[in-house]
């Protein structure tokens, strides 16, 4: 895995710019080589969702990837509520299926449990493997991507969130959280 972006030092704060795109180039590399003639792509909700929908058709893979939401089975629930949980929708029958679940940022592992939850709650897949656009680190739960297209190490206290423009063209958004 490899490290795409820049760090620069302004004022003693430090700006991190990643190159959404070309680590998008690099995801698809990775996919490719773990999605059998059989895999079903599903994104969660909203920039998996948007990898896994660009993913689909790049990889000319036949029916529509899925979108999976955390909302439901998140173990912060009373403090979110529904709020940015998004919908499931799986246009395929789960059971026995070799699904590769997508998403854009992996932190502490909390979200991939929930959505696991999600998952099981339409079937029992065959086999569930993981993917991300970025891996940050900082795990809370033994969770770990089985591909991930950058690993960046980011403070507590920042957000890295993926962006989509109306063209479809990915973009990071790096904020301070207070």
């Amino acid at each position: 895995m490899h490290y795409s972006g820049t760090v620069f030092k302004e004022f003693g704060v430090s700006t991190l710019t990643l190159d959404a795109e070309a680590l998008y180039r690099e995801l698809l590399r990775g996919v490719r080589q773990l999605c059998h003639a059989d895999t079903k792509l599903v994104g969660i909700t909203s920039g998996g969702a948007w990898l896994a929908e660009r993913l689909q058709a790049d990889l000319q893979l036949p029916g529509k990837a899925g979108s999976i939401s955390s909302a439901m089975h998140r173990d912060d629930f009373a403090q979110r509520g529904l709020s940015n949980g998004g919908q499931t929708h799986i246009p395929f029958d789960v059971n026995g299926a070799d699904i590769l679940v997508l998403d854009d940022v992996l932190y502490t592992g909390r979200t991939i449990r929930a959505v696991l939850n999600e998952l099981f709650d339409y079937g029992r897949p065959g086999n569930v493997r993981l993917a991300v656009l970025v891996d940050r680190g900082g795990r809370e739960l033994p969770v770990q991507a089985d591909f991930a297209a950058a690993r960046v190490t980011l403070g507590a206290k920042q957000s890295l969130a993926l962006a989509r423009s109306d063209t479809g063209v990915f973009s990071f958004d790096v904020k301070e959280m207070e």
